[in-house]
């Protein structure tokens, strides 16, 4: 079964003609082994999402057929919609689920963004993780002006040429493409149809504005109702029942209440679950205690520990006598541990008064930290792959010279790759030091601790994944390649030092631990 999978939520400007967005979907579909798992059109948006999912290759296929029917089946210059659009094909985020990280969805991005302007001669933009251009990670700065404002700008201002594709619009306009972390697109009605209310409220709840973090805000008037339209970047850090309370309250200050709400697309489970917890203020709450979660690990055949199953598993794996998972999966479990333990103070810090001036800095660190905690897990399955391959070099056939020399190919090959993946994991967890540093210099105090914990087991992962590094180059023969790499390794083990004692002052100078 493949475990890697990649999601992409598609933003096309048709509503209102369902065949047009049959086509669309069906050329997703027509994919294998890619799913279609929403549907969300809105006739006053003029504007559909659809939610796909899939491995990485079928995905990036999936996407392309997509825009290619959108800009064979939609005329801009008839298009006329509330949202703000420059393309057929508007926005196209490719969003890392399982098994990948984000540095590979980013290379799925610029992949679909040659094969759109090549092919289709489509203007791509790059936006989120994948920008190559810092003023076009935010995706309003590339839409500006929409579709008939930069079929002009494109022409004539050399800041707007995109990054692949012709500097001219066709009647497709240009289509954006990144990578991005999940986002939850959520609207709020409000009890009235004046329209410059909702825009009010709208400036005050962005962040761009200097409102809520991980928050981005429209205001229009959908079917005489005014509405704050959002996309909320990252649930974790700005929860959305901190975002409702947010427009509740500034609602009642022009005397109008909130009517309604409504989800575009799909929304992660656990952030219903934190909305609920916070609005019916439950103290010590396991998620665990929800009754269908409990069922579901129940007829899964587990325990109820659902956690404690999967360490359990790991471990009863790496304890098995067999070659793999080993040691290089066991510093990648390490790293993703100590990273999750960065993540857990950062959270800790995040809404307290007292910790208010270094609020946007743990945002920061909560978002790096979930990132690498996602790269690391899926490293301890990367490195037990990547022994399998070199062991299965080791048993190609060598009867005859040419044989042979393949044979020496392939070994080599995949030996290189068996180094560069705890290698990969070594600078994870240096990073994960790094966070772990700012953590115990700047976080809640009471959990400094924990974050002293993190920047330990992080610092014995990069020992680990060193160890796997230098004994998978010791079989190499080239030594441009081993220096270089054996270079770069030592450079992070001599940053790791410096990070370990100045955490370790942190702790005795901050926390008052008296350490040898």
């Amino acid at each position: 079964m493949n475990t890697t999978i990649v999601e992409c939520v598609a933003n096309y400007s048709e509503a209102r003609r369902a065949e047009v967005v049959d086509a669309i979907a069906e050329s997703i579909t027509a994919v294998p082994q890619v799913v279609l798992l929403d549907r969300h059109s809105d006739d006053d948006h003029n504007r559909t999402v659809l939610t796909f999912a899939g491995p990485p290759d079928e995905v990036a296929d999936a996407a392309f057929r997509s825009i290619a029917t959108a800009a064979a089946l939609i005329d801009l210059d008839d298009h006329h919609g509330e949202h703000p659009r420059i393309g057929a094909t508007d926005v196209v985020p490719f969003i890392p689920i399982s098994g990948i990280g984000m540095s590979e969805c980013v290379e799925l991005a610029q992949q679909v963004g040659r094969r759109v302007a090549g092919e289709l001669n489509i203007p791509v933009y790059l936006y989120e993780e994948a920008a190559v251009q810092p003023d076009r990670r935010n995706l309003e700065n590339i839409r500006r002006g929409e579709y008939e404002g930069l079929k002009v700008e494109i022409e004539k201002d050399a800041k707007r040429e995109p990054d692949y594709g012709p500097s001219e619009l066709g009647r497709a306009g240009a289509t954006v493409i990144g990578a991005r972390h999940p986002l939850i697109a959520y609207n709020v009605y409000l009890a009235t149809a004046d329209v410059s209310i909702a825009k009010k409220i709208a400036r005050t709840v962005r962040n761009s504005s200097g409102g809520l973090r991980y928050v981005k805000a429209l205001g229009m008037l959908i079917d005489g109702c005014a509405q704050v339209s959002m996309n909320l970047t990252n649930y974790k850090s700005t929860a959305v029942g901190r975002v409702v309370e947010f427009i509740r309250r500034e609602a009642a200050r022009y005397g109008v209440s909130v009517a309604s709400s409504e989800l575009v697309g799909l929304i992660p489970e656990d952030a219903l679950v934190d909305a609920a917890e916070w609005y019916l203020q439950l103290d010590h709450f396991d998620p665990e205690q929800i009754l269908e979660r409990r069922l579901r690990a129940a007829l899964a055949g587990g325990s109820q520990d659902t956690a404690g199953r999967g360490n359990a598993e790991f471990l009863d794996a790496l304890a098995a006598g067999t070659p793999t998972p080993g040691g290089g999966s066991a510093a990648a479990y390490t790293g993703a541990a100590a990273a999750a333990l960065v993540a857990m103070v950062a959270s800790l810090t995040i809404g307290k008064k007292k910790y208010a001036a270094v609020e946007a800095q743990m945002s920061s660190v909560l978002e790096q930290a979930i990132e690498l905690k996602a790269g690391l897990a899926a490293a301890v399955e990367q490195d037990a792959d990547a022994f399998a391959a070199v062991m299965q070099a080791f048993k190609m056939p060598k009867d005859t010279a040419a044989v042979a020399m393949e044979r020496t190919k392939a070994i080599a090959a995949a030996t290189m790759h068996a180094a560069q993946v705890p290698l990969q994991v070594a600078r994870m967890a240096v990073a994960v030091m790094g966070l772990a540093e700012q953590v115990v210099a700047e976080g809640n105090l009471n959990a400094i601790t924990d974050g002293g914990t993190a920047a330990a087991m992080a610092h014995a992962a990069l020992m680990g994944a060193g160890y796997n590094v230098r004994v998978n180059l010791s079989g190499l023969t080239d030594s441009s390649v081993t220096n270089a790499l054996l270079s770069e390794l030592g450079d992070l083990e001599e940053r790791a030092t410096k990070l370990d004692k100045t955490v370790r002052n942190h702790l005795q100078n901050r926390g008052g631990l008296h350490l040898a």
